[in-house]
């Protein structure tokens, strides 16, 4: 990667877990593109732990606690950033979260409760990020990128109610990518393989999804962190300055085949 794509860029990254997160795979391919503008934030002490090692390794110069369930956090994140950063260039949503009885058995038997959770956390999070983040997105013409999966648009065994979240997530792409255009953000959603991530390890049979992908994707293989981190980096650069509203498949090809 030309080590001077993402040279005085400014890039809030939300979701990152641990150093497997698809969310630290897009980061390290930005800060590999000459990025040292980094603000990390995590949800919870667990996850503080985990995040601000990796924040601190590219020079992140804020990480900062964010339920996307609470508009006070959210509100205070954005305060915060605005308080260092007269704009931002990339804004990363990496946040998807069902609970884990809503992942098995039946979708029909999904709660309620179960179905706001994941519709709220995984979907609604990025509208309200995007809200917060258009006047510093608008001053830079800056991007958005989220992460979603095959399972919004066919059944996929035990994702359930992810599955309708993640396709509620790409619709809310595109009505986003047309509020935002004239100002000229960008809002583009990466449909990734199956990869072993914190997140996957919830659901049941994951093993046999990857090898299932590895044996009929057209490249015969699965896909990795840094795969759907290098597509994410096209994204968020000059390079694909034409391109808003889209869903980028990064799944060595899974999505194409039939029977």
């Amino acid at each position: 990667m030309d080590a001077r794509l993402f040279a005085d860029k400014r890039v809030l990254v939300f979701g990152v877990a641990n150093e497997r997160s698809i969310a630290w795979a897009i980061a390290r391919a930005m800060h590999v593109g000459g990025c040292t503008e980094f603000a990390f934030t995590y949800a919870g002490e667990v996850l503080e732990k985990r995040v601000r090692p990796l924040a601190e390794s590219v020079g992140a110069r804020l990480i900062l606690p964010c339920d996307v369930t609470d508009d006070a956090q959210v509100a205070a994140c954005f305060a915060a950033v605005g308080g260092i950063w007269d704009g931002i260039d990339v804004l990363i949503h990496s946040i998807a979260f069902a609970n884990r009885e809503d992942l098995e058995g039946r979708f029909v038997d999904t709660s309620r409760a179960g179905f706001r959770m994941a519709l709220d956390v995984s979907c609604y999070s990025l509208v309200l990020l995007a809200r917060h983040a258009e006047p510093l997105l608008a001053s830079r013409k800056g991007s958005i990128v989220t992460l979603s999966y095959f399972g919004a648009e066919k059944v996929v065994p035990n994702y359930n109610v992810m599955g309708v979240a993640k396709a509620a997530l790409e619709a809310s792409v595109r009505y986003l990518a047309s509020d935002l255009g004239p100002q000229g953000i960008r809002v583009n959603a990466i449909s990734a393989g199956p990869i072993k991530t914190l997140a996957a390890a919830g659901i049941r049979g994951f093993k046999g999804m990857l090898a299932l992908a590895e044996e009929k994707a057209p490249l015969r293989r699965s896909v990795s962190q840094d795969d759907v981190g290098n597509a994410a980096a096209f994204l968020c650069s000059h390079l694909s300055a034409g391109i808003t509203g889209e869903v980028l498949y990064v799944d060595a090809g899974y999505n194409i085949m039939g029977m």
